[in-house]
């Protein structure tokens, strides 16, 4: 194996990518312990930095002896089980048989496997052999037989290693998981802070540093979804670490449903992070010969600041997570109906917006909620997948052929996980949702969850869906849910595995999106919780782009799609231009604006084009055609985030660059004016300071150099909330005329 070598002398593991290393040693009694994480050290092994004393309280295992300096509750381990003298958060934690809950893993064996491991019914990110290469690590619990099989990818080129769990019974007696992290990881002392993203239903990752503190930290969902509230995305990093420089490590967990990220400072000042499912209402049974498989973890590390820990990020999702091929594929640039018409339409309003839309240049009409069953309201109707032809008269098929024979491509709006008490799918099999005997439900938004642990409901939902979509050819779907998991019991499950339900719950979302990207391999598929809900790396493996958030609003969209950069690609951030005021905030911006901080996503429009002025229609235009100039800029370009609208209340400015460094945008937004302004200078960023550089849009020549260092003054507003844009353009050379060639 190229990057994964194990010393049989020292029993130590290495792990190398472009340029970090991963270390972890087999010691006493079979304990694998970490031993270090950071920038490549050579051939060095760190195990040196193990020392052990004797700490009071802290025992000692029964081999021991009398050795009292060998302790599990200070050692920094590799996987920890619980009840075997480490009093710290753990990985793992069993109840058996008899009711006890000790777990004491041994290291077994190991094997290295070119290519990336896969895992059954869960999202990972994919490599071939020249790739990827694959470490697995046995441990072993010698009295229940259990196998814990530690699964480790890593991407040399990408600076990513992976993680996940594979849970093994090999024992006689059926056991049950109470917690199974997908990883965890120890650091020695060291003052680190932790970064998260945080928020609520239209204020989703909103970005906080905080310092670690001794005791338990915990960023978590347990809403059945990775949730508006918390991002399954963390970032720790030293203290002094910022955009352009220091340590900071990323973990980011591929899963989309309730999660738990945990964080403790013990005793030695050292710092344990865990990462998994929720151990919330979650407890897997496993009989004999039974395999559970933990979720992935993707890790990064670099020196260089949190800046390049997220284009590390970026760039791995957008080679070896998302599948679709509207990665590098340009995307047709839409618009949507709802904030026009919300559920009050007919065949002749959606007609009229595609007709508005093809007249200043759009691609595609996505038709939202309120086109099936009984759905003037979101009182009814879903569950019912089946048009509405009081509303869309001739029904669906004729409407979208007259939006074809515009030239325009055709996308639908889905919620296949959820049921509406008034709909006729709820009258006939309400036992298909979920709901616990003898209590009132929880309803949210009026709608029920569907109990799609059931493989009878998901095969139910998704036929009535593929007629649809078979019917109308439809080229994009938005996969929308829009209330939180709630009621959690299946009917179709014992009392003893109830506790499974919420995983089971995601595996069945997982697998109705495997047959909708299989069956339309062509789809454009977006994905959508109440917006920003579900925005995780685990719904990144079958959609390209998800639903940024609900709120449309150009300066409350600054922060939110800030804080989701840091983890994710700009290119998978849905985000429209809507009208003004604003429908979220009643907040009034320019329609120039709009456009900008739109084009630092998906970009499309979600407002009424039959309303817009003549003139609005021309900057409409104009905004497209310019879009699409930069879009492969979006799409693979390097992203730097400028400013920091947390803390930075004047502007907000950040930057594309191409990966031949010859093309830089340079966008942002003017928060506030002032009288007798300031002259604010920005700072580019990953350009080449040798090569110079010609500002499009006035002719100047600058060296790359000066750019990054001199900076280049933000123009003077003329009022709050007006956009700012630069572009430039790599010259070959300047002749004596001053002309210069542009190069291609």
């Amino acid at each position: 194996m190229k990057y994964i070598t194990f010393n049989e002398e020292s029993k130590v593991f290495t792990l190398r990518t472009k340029y970090s290393m991963y270390q972890m040693q087999v010691r006493d009694y079979g304990t694998l312990v970490h031993v270090y994480y950071g920038e490549n050290i050579g051939d060095t092994e760190a195990a040196y930095r193990i020392i052990c004393l004797d700490r009071g309280f802290s025992g000692n295992p029964y081999e021991a002896g009398e050795d009292r300096t060998f302790s599990l509750d200070v050692l920094p381990q590799e996987y920890s089980g619980y009840g075997n003298g480490d009093y710290r958060i753990n990985a793992l934690e069993m109840v058996h048989e008899d009711g006890s809950d000790a777990t004491h893993l041994r290291y077994e064996s190991y094997r290295m496997m070119e290519g990336k491991y896969s895992l059954d019914r869960l999202p990972a990110m994919y490599g071939s052999a020249d790739e990827a290469e694959t470490l697995e690590i046995t441990l072993y619990d010698r009295i229940t037989s259990l196998k814990v099989h530690l699964l480790y990818g890593v991407f040399h080129d990408l600076d990513i290693i992976t993680r996940a769990v594979r849970i093994e019974n090999k024992g006689e007696k059926t056991v049950t998981i109470q917690r199974a992290m997908s990883m965890e990881m120890d650091y020695p002392s060291r003052h680190m802070d932790l970064i998260h993203f945080y928020g609520r239903h239209s204020m989703e990752r909103l970005t906080e540093r905080m310092p670690l503190c001794h005791g338990v930290q915990s960023i978590e969902s347990k809403r059945g979804m990775s949730s508006h509230q918390h991002n399954p995305f963390v970032i720790l990093c030293d203290r002094m670490t910022s955009e352009k420089h220091g340590d900071c490590y990323g973990f980011a967990l591929a899963y989309s449903g309730n999660f738990r990220c945990e964080i403790e400072v013990d005793q030695m000042e050292q710092t344990r992070l865990v990462m998994g499912i929720h151990p919330y209402h979650f407890s897997y049974r496993l009989k004999k010969g039974d395999v559970f498989e933990a979720p992935e973890v993707i890790m990064a590390y670099t020196r260089k600041g949190i800046g390049r820990l997220s284009r590390i990020y970026h760039d791995a999702y957008r080679s070896n997570l998302i599948r679709s091929k509207y990665v590098t594929a340009p995307r047709p640039v839409l618009v949507n109906n709802w904030e026009a018409t919300y559920f009050d339409f007919n065949e002749e309003k959606l007609y009229n917006i595609a007709k508005a839309a093809k007249d200043i240049g759009l691609d595609m009409f996505v038709l939202d909620d309120g086109w099936f069953g009984k759905r003037n309201t979101d009182y009814s109707g879903l569950g019912d997948w089946v048009v509405n032809e009081d509303k869309i008269k001739g029904g669906l098929p004729k409407l979208v052929k007259r939006i074809k024979a515009l030239g325009m491509k055709f996308g639908i709006w889905i919620e296949p996980e959820m049921v509406s008490e008034d709909s006729d799918l709820y009258r006939s099999h309400p036992d298909w949702t979920l709901r616990i005997p003898q209590r009132s439900m929880t309803r949210s938004r009026h709608q029920l969850n569907l109990d799609i642990t059931r493989k009878e409901v998901r095969d139910y939902v998704m036929q009535q869906i593929f007629r649809v979509l078979d019917s109308c050819e439809a080229d994009y779907v938005k996969w929308d849910m829009n209330r939180s998991v709630a009621n959690v019991y299946s009917s179709a499950l014992p009392p003893e595995r109830q506790g499974e339900v919420f995983h089971r719950y995601v595996l069945g979302v997982y697998e109705m999106m495997e047959q909708l990207v299989t069956r339309y391999p062509d789809l454009l598929f977006e994905n959508c919780c109440g917006g920003g809900g579900r925005f995780d790396a685990g719904m990144l493996y079958y959609s390209p782009q998800i639903w940024c958030s609900d709120n449309t609003d150009a300066i409350d969209r600054l922060k939110i799609q800030y804080g989701t950069s840091f983890g994710y690609p700009i290119s998978t951030m849905g985000a429209h231009v809507s009208v003004c005021p604003n429908h979220q905030t009643g907040r009034t911006t320019p329609l120039e604006t709009r456009a900008v901080v739109a084009s630092a996503g998906t970009f499309g429009y979600e407002l009424d084009l039959e309303h817009l002025t003549e003139e609005e229609k021309e900057i409409a235009r104009k905004q497209i055609q310019e879009y699409k100039k930069i879009e492969h800029l979006i799409q693979t370009g390097d992203y730097f985030r400028l400013s920091d609208p947390f803390h930075n209340h004047d502007y907000v400015i950040w930057q594309f660059v191409s990966k031949d460094k010859k093309q830089t945008v340079v966008n942002g937004v003017q928060l506030r004016n002032e009288p007798n302004p300031h002259i604010h200078l920005i700072y580019l960023e990953g350009l080449d300071g040798q090569a110079h550089y010609k500002d499009v849009q006035t002719g100047a020549v600058y060296t790359g150099a000066a750019l990054m260092n001199a900076g280049i003054p933000l123009p003077v507003g003329a009022g709050d909330y007006q956009p700012i844009q630069f572009q430039f353009q790599m010259i070959e050379d300047t002749d004596n005329d001053g002309a210069v060639t542009v190069r291609k």
